[in-house]
């Protein structure tokens, strides 16, 4: 039975789903449920540490249902996104049409790229190609490489473009993640080839494979649809990117590794804020223990633990995402956190 609570994480492809089929007002139900009651809900919702028993740990890791529940996302992903395409063809007002674009943003960042991110740390080829596929909905693919080659390897120091800068507001850091976190993935695709002595122009070059990935499905979907509908595309794309970086700013703003003859310490728990809050933590498949998915990136989504080390968010992802989103009232409640860890250390 406990495997069964995560097919909550489906609910954001049936608001979705509702939104563009009904259209009218109800494009905006997606983003009411996650990003209204859901955070009011979290509030009285208390969070709950506990965590599975070693034996239980083993019969989860174990039981293909877990993997199944994720797996069916990229169909999923992908049905919602040619439904999108075809819906968007239609005549409807502005406010209408941009509540579509809102949804299907919000599918991209909470369906596509989330679970991408897990099926990303995973070891088989099925779940890496089931990975870049859902990042491509997102026009994403560089995330693969440089989220667990770049991110994991330097999260929480000032090398890292995703990890958020004490003071930083969001909209700098948008910028300087996206940015920086893509030209990182070149020089990271740039040093693995160097490695193994091979051609930085060449098909072996994941990055350039990305990027004529992405290319050829713009293209399609120009080809069938017209330019305006690429357009829509291209932004409900930005959406879930945005979506995404507010995330890695929301995860380690203001901690930072300790620099320790002249190499920085090992990740630990206290390096990634901690949220137990129930409904972000099934919806999002676990990623609010983001302090155990640092710490051992490899562990399943359905095995990730609570650390009473770790730094916890006063509230779930859905409300610590709108918290970002305003800079003054961000920083009165973070920095207070921020002074509190650091007299406990």
């Amino acid at each position: 039975m406990n495997a069964f609570k995560y097919l909550a994480a489906y609910i954001p492809v049936a608001l979705v789903f509702t939104a563009l089929l009904l259209g009218s007002y109800w494009v905006f139900l997606p983003v009411v449920v996650l990003f209204v009651i859901f955070p009011i809900l979290e509030l009285f919702l208390r969070p709950s540490m506990k965590n599975l028993s070693q034996e239980e740990q083993l019969i989860s890791e174990k039981r293909g249902v877990y993997d199944l529940i994720i797996y069916l996302l990229m169909p999923m992903q992908y049905a919602l996104l040619v439904f999108f395409l075809f819906q968007m063809t239609y005549d409807m007002p502005s406010w209408e049409r941009f509540g579509m674009i809102l949804s299907m943003g919000l599918a991209c960042g909470i369906i596509g790229i989330n679970a991408a991110h897990e099926l990303g740390h995973r070891n088989s080829i099925l779940e890496h190609v089931l990975s870049k596929l859902l990042l491509l909905s997102s026009l994403y693919m560089h995330f693969f490489i440089e989220h667990n080659r770049g991110h994991h390897t330097r999260v929480s120091t000032p090398d890292d473009p995703a990890s958020s800068k004490y003071g930083e507001p969001i909209y700098v850091f948008w910028c300087r993640s996206i940015l920086f976190s893509y030209l990182s993935a070149w020089k990271l695709e740039k040093k693995r080839l160097s490695i193994q002595k091979k051609s930085f122009f060449s098909i072996r070059n994941e990055m350039i494979r990305f990027q004529l990935i992405q290319a050829t499905l713009l293209i399609s979907i120009f080809l069938f649809f017209g330019w305006q509908i690429l357009c829509f595309f291209i932004a409900s794309a930005f959406i879930g990117i945005l979506l995404l970086e507010t995330v890695n700013y929301i995860e380690h703003y203001g901690l930072r590794r300790k620099l320790v003859n002249g190499k920085y310490e090992r990740t630990l728990p206290i390096h990634s804020w901690n949220s137990n809050h129930p409904l972000g933590r099934i919806v999002l498949f676990e990623l609010s223990r983001h302090s155990d998915h640092h710490y051992i990136s490899s562990r399943k989504y359905q095995v990730l633990r609570h650390h009473d080390n770790s730094p916890q968010m006063p509230t779930g992802y859905p409300g610590m995402m709108l918290l970002a989103l305003v800079p003054p009232l961000w920083f009165k409640v973070m920095h207070h956190r921020i002074s509190a860890l650091s007299m406990q250390a």
